[in-house]
């Protein structure tokens, strides 16, 4: 698997992961939670555009 296409990959789990976390935590009103919910949803989003550059580049 190409390292462009594992970065978007990873990157759309933890965006989901990260959701779910939030959610949970909205739910439970754990706001730690909500927090790194909110936390790997943006590391996710941040990695999933690594990937889409480095798929731009391998061209």
């Amino acid at each position: 698997m190409k390292s462009s296409t594992k970065d978007q990959a990873e990157g759309k789990f933890h965006k989901v992961k990260g959701k779910v976390k939030e959610i949970a935590g909205k739910i439970s009103d754990n706001p730690k939670l909500e927090d790194e919910g909110t936390a790997e949803k943006i590391a996710g989003k941040v990695q999933e555009k690594i990937g889409q550059v480095k798929k731009v580049f391998e061209k």
